[in-house]
């Protein structure tokens, strides 16, 4: 059997980055803001918003006409999506990309795309994405699933739905119960959840049955908002020593939470 794309993307990489895959390592020239993570292998929390919050899907067309437009740039760029929700005024992805400039990539594919059609088909003109979109590599294990569940869990907290199963843009249906989707492929980490797939499906649903901690969801938000790493004290020091940049917020008097003593 095929092994699973965030797998194959893999060579050489540090013990501790175990379930982060660090193939070869390169970054852009910072200039007035942190440069973007070039990780390839290695899973990344991605979000873009609509300009002012404003929204970005205004009908069922629009939504899966993003999807399609996401599924293929991952395919032309070597990136792979994991996790994702389309919500009326962002998106969220859990994405591994194949070289350290797919996402980047992919997402100005699915920008100019997306864009151009939805102001066609509503009449408008102008940006609708609120600057350029936010990510941040996500480390061991255990931050993993947290991320999967706070992303798919998003329009239970949103109020939208009761349970993540009843929203039909996300990936729950995918990673729950095997519905069908083709811009779904799942981590190694899925996929050591059974030896089948009602087994790893059934697994998936048990991490649901609590809803995440406080800590937890500040914790991810920080990360992904500020553009740090989601992880362990030792995944924070790999990722800046590989990098030479900051993968976390700068200390100023008392020590901030680490992304470590979250709860999930």
């Amino acid at each position: 059997m095929e092994r699973p794309a965030s797998r194959r993307f893999r060579d050489s990489r540090p013990t501790s980055l175990r379930y982060a895959g660090c193939g070869s390592i390169s970054h852009e020239v910072a200039l007035a803001r942190l440069p973007r993570y070039a990780l390839p292998g290695m899973a990344q929390h991605v979000i873009q918003r609509g300009n002012n919050r404003s929204v970005v899907f205004r009908s069922n067309a629009d939504y899966r006409f993003f999807r399609n437009c996401l599924r293929e740039a991952c395919a032309q760029h070597e990136c792979v999506v994991h996790v994702y929700v389309l919500m009326p005024n962002h998106v969220h992805m859990l994405m591994t990309p194949a070289t350290g400039s797919a996402i980047g990539k992919v997402m100005q594919s699915v920008g100019r795309r997306y864009v151009r059609r939805f102001n066609d088909a509503h009449g408008r003109t102008g940006t609708l994405w609120e600057g350029r979109y936010k990510a941040t590599p996500v480390g061991t294990e255990r931050h993993l699933w947290a991320c999967q569940r706070y992303i798919e869990l998003n329009p239970v907290r949103a109020g939208l739905v009761d349970a993540p199963a009843a929203y039909r843009w996300s990936s729950h249906r995918a990673n729950a119960f095997g519905t069908p989707n083709a811009l779904v492929t799942p981590h190694e980490s899925y996929q050591a959840l059974g030896s089948e797939p009602r087994a790893r499906q059934a697994a998936y649903r048990t991490f649901f049955d609590e809803d995440l901690s406080d800590s937890t969801l500040a914790a991810i938000r920080d990360s992904t908002n500020g553009g740090w790493a989601l992880g362990s004290q030792e995944f924070h020091d790999e990722i800046g020593a590989l990098l030479t940049r900051r993968s976390r917020p700068a200390t100023r008097g008392r020590r901030p939470q680490r992304n470590d003593e979250i709860g999930v």
